[in-house]
C-alpha cells in the first residue's frame, strides 16, 4: 500500500481501491478525498465523523469485552 499521510490518524492512500480495503477491515464503507502536497489522495470512510465514530465504536466494544473476560492478568 501507498500511504501519502496520515491525517487525524487515518492514513490517506494514493488510490481508491486502498482506501476502500482500508475502510473494509475497519467495518466502514465509502471514501472521502484530500490534496496532499498537490496530489489527491483517498480515505477509507465517508467522512472523518463516519472513522471516528468507528474507532469510538471499537474501542468501547473492545473494553467491554476485557472487563467481562476477568482479565487473565493482561
Amino acid at each position: 500500500m501507498s500511504i501519502l499521510t496520515i491525517i487525524s490518524g487515518v492514513p490517506l492512500f494514493s488510490t481508491q481501491q486502498e482506501a476502500l480495503d482500508w475502510a473494509a477491515s475497519q467495518g466502514l464503507t465509502g471514501l472521502h478525498t484530500h490534496t496532499y502536497l498537490g496530489r489527491v489522495g483517498y480515505m477509507g470512510g465517508i467522512s472523518h465523523a463516519s472513522v471516528s465514530a468507528n474507532t469510538s465504536n471499537q474501542t468501547t466494544t473492545n473494553n467491554n469485552t476485557s472487563t467481562s473476560s476477568g482479565g487473565g492478568g493482561y
